[in-house]
C-alpha cells in the first residue's frame, strides 16, 4: 500500500460517523488518500445516512477532492483530496441532520487552506439528535478554539429541529497560519453561565423558552451561579426546543451541556437533562465537558507544542478518535487517571 493512501475500518470502536469526519478532514489535512469499509456496520441502518453523505460531499467540494462510492447505504467510501481552493461553499441537508456534526469535518479540514472559507448551511437541525446543537459549537468549541489562535463566526438565520430540519446558518471560519497549544487542567470555580433557551414559535403560547430558562435557574440558584439568560423563538418547519448551557470558570475552562426538545418531554425536563449533565462534569473537576474532549483531540494533535485537557471520563469517541489521528499524525496521546477525571495529553 502507499504511504499516501490510508485504509479506515469504519467499524472499529465507536463505529459510527464520527470515523467519517474525522478520516475526511484528515485525509485533506495530511494530503492521503482513504478508503473507508465496514461503514457503520454495526449500527441499526448501515452505510451512508444523509447528513454523513452531506459532509463529505461539502469536504470534497471544499478542498477540491474527489468522491468514489459515496451515496446513501454505502459501506464502502474512497476519498481523494484536493488542494484547498474554494473561498465559499453551499451545504444543504434535505433531512433532519445535523448542521455542527457537518461542521466539525469542515472546520478541521480547512486548517489546510489558511484563508478565510464561508459556509452556507441550508436546511439540516440546530438542535438534532444524538449530535451537538450548532449552539454548542458557537459558543461552547469555538472560544476554547480561540485560545489556540483559531477563529470562525456562526451566524444562526433560522432554527431547524428533529424531524424536519430546515436550519439556515452562515459560517465565517479563518484558521490561523498555525495552531497554539491548549492545556485546560485547572477547573477552577465557575464564575457566570449562560443559559440559552431556545423554541420555535409555534411554542410561544405554552411559553417553552421561558419555562426551560425558569427550570434551569430553579435548579441552579441554589449553587450560587450568575446567570445570563438568552431566551429565543425562532420560525422553523416543524415544533422544538432546546436548552444549553456554557459556563466560564476563573482558570478559563469552559463547560458545555444541553438538552434537546422531543414530543412527550416537557420543558421542565429539557432543562433538568442540561442541568443534570453541566453539574456532572463541574462536579468531576473535569475543564471540558465529555462531548468537547473529543472534539479537541484533532486540533491538540495539529497544535505546535504539548496540549493537555482534563475531561470527566475517556469516552469511546475519544478513544476512537485517538486511534485515528495516531494513523494519520507523527502524534502519541498519554491517557491518565487525574482524581475523578482522566488527564489527555499530546507527548
Amino acid at each position: 500500500m502507499s504511504k499516501n493512501f490510508v485504509e479506515v475500518d469504519g467499524s472499529i470502536m465507536e463505529g459510527g460517523g464520527s470515523i467519517l469526519r474525522l478520516t475526511s478532514a484528515l485525509s485533506v489535512l495530511t494530503q492521503k488518500s482513504v478508503r473507508i469499509f465496514n461503514i457503520r456496520s454495526g449500527r441499526p441502518q448501515p452505510g451512508l445516512r444523509t447528513q454523513h453523505l452531506r459532509g463529505l460531499e461539502a469536504t470534497a467540494e471544499m478542498s477540491g477532492g474527489r468522491l468514489e462510492g459515496a451515496r446513501i447505504g454505502s459501506t464502502e467510501v474512497f476519498f481523494y483530496p484536493g488542494n484547498v481552493k474554494k473561498n465559499e461553499i453551499i451545504v444543504s441537508i434535505e433531512t433532519a441532520g445535523s448542521t455542527g456534526l457537518v461542521l466539525q469535518s469542515l472546520l478541521l479540514s480547512s486548517l489546510r487552506s489558511k484563508k478565510k472559507l464561508t459556509i452556507n448551511i441550508s436546511g439540516g437541525a440546530t438542535f438534532g439528535k444524538y449530535a451537538p446543537p450548532l449552539q454548542y459549537i458557537q459558543f461552547v468549541l469555538l472560544p476554547i478554539l480561540r485560545k489556540m489562535g483559531y477563529h470562525s463566526e456562526i451566524n444562526i438565520i433560522r432554527h431547524g429541529f428533529f424531524p424536519n430540519g430546515g436550519a439556515v446558518a452562515k459560517v465565517i471560519v479563518q484558521p490561523p497560519e498555525e495552531l497554539k497549544p491548549i492545556n485546560l487542567t485547572e477547573g477552577g470555580k465557575i464564575e457566570a453561565i449562560d443559559v440559552i433557551s431556545v423554541a420555535s414559535l409555534r411554542l410561544k403560547k405554552p411559553r417553552v423558552s421561558e419555562r426551560q430558562y425558569r427550570e434551569v435557574e430553579l435548579m441552579l440558584k441554589k449553587r450560587g451561579y450568575e446567570l445570563n439568560v438568552k431566551k429565543q423563538y425562532s420560525e422553523s418547519a416543524c415544533p422544538g426546543s432546546g436548552v444549553v448551557l456554557v459556563g466560564r470558570s476563573d482558570t478559563g475552562c469552559i463547560i458545555g451541556a444541553d438538552g434537546l426538545g422531543e414530543r412527550g418531554k416537557s420543558a421542565e425536563e429539557v432543562a433538568s437533562e442540561a442541568v443534570k449533565s453541566f453539574n456532572k462534569t463541574v462536579d468531576s473537576g473535569a475543564c471540558v465537558d465529555e462531548y468537547m474532549s473529543d472534539q479537541l483531540l484533532p486540533y491538540m494533535a495539529l497544535a505546535k507544542g504539548k496540549s493537555s485537557i482534563k475531561a470527566p471520563l475517556l469516552s469511546s469517541h475519544a478513544q476512537t478518535n485517538i486511534h485515528i489521528l495516531e494513523q494519520f499524525l507523527p502524534v502519541k496521546f498519554n491517557v491518565s487517571e487525574k482524581g475523578s477525571c482522566v488527564l489527555i495529553e499530546t507527548i
